[in-house]
């Protein structure tokens, strides 16, 4: 009983210290669910008063510490998403639009916080224009802040210049590259040139590559040697620039279209330059180059070259011409004739939109506004995303075979990072196979470094691999992207011109990145296509399979035809099914008994055709018995002979 009783008052003490406990926890956790919610709460108000603190154009006044921090992140995000610089204004605010611009002495207070972070944010900062606001008692600044860049580094922006032939392409490159003024004559463009036919022609056919680099300042640093030719030393240029403007030189004559067109897609330009001849207009391929930067949705900036040869009323004419053609309803662009800095940097600014379309004028001979459109150059940056994080992907666009080193391809890296000493895989061969490959050494223009990334253009040196087993068109891969070889796949199509209409099995080419390959039509939507139709189209390449992504634009091409589109579905390959040679035998077997029947029955059909035939066929047994009998009678004069030839030596 006493036990009993001890036990059931043990039972209720455990329970309640139980339930205390339960309680203690419950209060316990209640409490630290509220703290934790006043403490969200509580950040949510600050970070709502930062970010009213940012939105305020008296944000670089004179910050506390935690507004100082909020800005430094502010422009380290910025920073990353500019690809490492930005242009930031000064005087302006979301909340205060009304009345933008500061007081003289606010502004010095804001510069000086601007500068003091430049220690921090390990970059340059520079001004590019002041504008003064009110009767000039407030004012606004716009600096340029580009980051420090290693040694072995540096920002990548590609031009691609266009144009109809002798509109001034390689001559304006020499002169911004090399620093010389050309003589009108072209002199400037002689240093650009790669074969000895477009040194005595004066034509480019071959895509060439020219680099103009810039230091943090904005200077450019390109110096040519001043012995020999003047050429120019691409190492030291890299090393000593923070960006690098790699202009992708085209041909300009309708004979090398298809050169243009893989320059177009193969070399995955940010941006296009239009050449125009102030002396001709706007004539030949200029609307061609034209439409396919529109197509493949590259952003195009204009230069009027020649203005210094061209009559006033020509020059006035073909500006008029150039600026119907950009706001007509299939470019539906800005023009905005830049005249002076500030247009400059509106246009770097707004350029990116792809809507506006800066026109310089410029003279090689004169060197007229040619510091403008210097200036222009050194704010643009590169529009491709880096995608470090995704596994490497490298397309090839051009093949090498050097002395003492081997084979080496170049091309540009889409996304991730490749490091010296990879394996990646590479393909497709004919057959669609990829093989592994072990990257030796990586060179960016010329300059050897450890890795690149996504976005650059770069040389590999491949182990142990020959280049007659290479062709443009295929690709590096990482071993953790599925390597898949396609001969087929759909696209959505848009037909820009075709004389006639185009249906299933016609033929053309297909630009599709570094990929040129004729392609057949396999099936389409709708049963004929005209200039202006849009269609899903299937295609198949006639030659051998590649690697193809969905979403990738593609070229159309085939004499005046032009068609672009997107490839939105992939085909996989099907395997070749086994040959059941069973089957194929039985059937064999019952072919031939049927012809031999077939025969037979149409030998004895014809009771003339087989007397004939019985006719031959004595004669040629005829024929046989008499060789037979003169082969046994020389068969017996050789033995007599032999035996006369053993006696007599016996």
């Amino acid at each position: 009983m006493t036990t009993q009783t001890s036990n059931e008052i043990n039972i209720s003490a455990t329970s309640d210290q139980s339930s205390n406990m339960a309680t203690n926890d419950g209060i316990q956790t209640f409490a630290e669910t509220v703290v934790s919610k006043i403490t969200n709460e509580v950040d949510d108000q600050q970070s709502d008063a930062i970010r009213q603190y940012l939105s305020k154009k008296t944000a670089w006044i004179s910050p506390n510490e935690e507004q100082f921090d909020a800005l430094v992140n502010l422009l380290k995000k910025r920073l990353d998403e500019g690809h490492g610089e930005i242009i930031l204004e000064i005087g302006t605010g979301v909340t205060d639009a009304e009345s933008p611009g500061l007081l003289i002495d606010e502004m010095e207070a804001s510069v000086a916080t601007l500068k003091s972070m430049q220690a921090v944010l390990d970059s340059e900062v520079q001004l590019l224009r002041e504008k003064s606001v009110s009767n000039n008692t407030r004012y606004i600044n716009e600096y340029l802040i580009r980051r420090h860049i290693d040694q072995e580094d540096f920002m990548e922006v590609r031009v691609a210049v266009t144009g109809n032939v002798d509109a001034g392409k390689s001559t304006l490159l020499g002169v911004l590259t090399h620093g010389l003024l050309d003589d009108g004559r072209g002199i400037a463009r002689q240093k650009l040139f790669r074969h000895k036919h477009e040194m005595e022609t004066g034509r480019t056919s071959s895509v060439g590559n020219d680099i103009l680099g810039f230091d943090v300042q904005g200077a450019i640093v390109n110096r040519p040697d001043t012995h020999g030719n003047q050429a120019l030393d691409w190492t030291d240029i890299c090393q000593r620039s923070a960006k690098v403007v790699t202009f992708i030189d085209l041909a300009g004559h309708e004979k090398y279209l298809k050169t243009t067109v893989f320059g177009m897609t193969g070399h995955a330009p940010d941006y296009a330059m239009l050449m125009v001849g102030a002396n001709a207009g706007v004539i030949g391929m200029t609307k061609e180059h034209l439409g396919l930067a529109l197509a493949l949705g590259v952003p195009v900036f204009v230069v009027v070259t020649k203005i210094d040869m061209a009559p006033a009323n020509v020059l006035q004419e073909t500006m008029r011409l150039l600026q119907r053609i950009l706001r007509s309803p299939g470019v539906r662009k800005i023009p905005l004739l830049v005249q002076n800095n500030d247009d400059v940097i509106t246009c770097a600014k707004n350029f990116a939109g792809e809507r506006l379309c800066p026109i310089f004028q410029v003279s090689n001979v004169t060197g007229e506004n040619l510091d403008l459109l210097k200036k222009f150059l050194n704010l643009l940056t590169t529009r491709m995303e880096t995608c470090i994080d995704e596994p490497a992907e490298f397309q090839i666009d051009d093949l090498y075979a050097v002395p003492g080193v081997g084979t080496v391809v170049s091309g540009t890296t889409l996304k991730g990072i490749i490091k010296l000493g990879d394996n990646l895989q590479l393909g497709p061969d004919p057959l669609g196979q990829f093989k592994t490959v072990q990257i030796r050494s990586i060179h960016r223009k010329r300059m050897p470094v450890r890795e690149c990334k996504g976005g650059q253009t770069s040389s590999f040196a491949l182990r142990k691999i020959r280049k007659s087993e290479l062709r443009k068109g295929m690709v590096l891969l990482s071993p953790a992207i599925p390597a898949i070889a396609y001969w087929e796949f759909e696209a959505d199509l848009l037909i820009l011109h075709h004389p006639t209409t185009i249906s299933t099995k016609y033929q053309a080419m297909v630009h599709c990145g570094s990929i040129r390959q004729t392609a057949t039509i396999i099936s389409m939507s709708v049963e004929h296509l005209r200039t202006g139709d849009r269609a899903n189209v299937r295609f198949r390449f006639i030659k051998s399979p590649e690697y193809l992504r969905v979403g990738m634009k593609l070229v159309f091409r085939e004499g005046r035809t032009k068609a672009i589109g997107s490839i939105s579905q992939l085909y996989p390959p099907v395997a070749p099914q086994p040959s059941n040679t069973r089957g194929k035998t039985r059937l064999q077997t019952t072919t031939t008994t049927t012809t031999t029947g077939a025969t037979a029955n149409s030998i004895t059909t014809d009771p003339s055709q087989s007397s004939k035939r019985n006719d031959v066929t004595e004669d040629t047994n005829r024929s046989g018995n008499r060789r037979s009998k003169q082969m046994k009678t020389m068969t017996d004069s050789t033995n007599d002979q032999n035996m006369n030839v053993d006696k007599n030596a016996t």
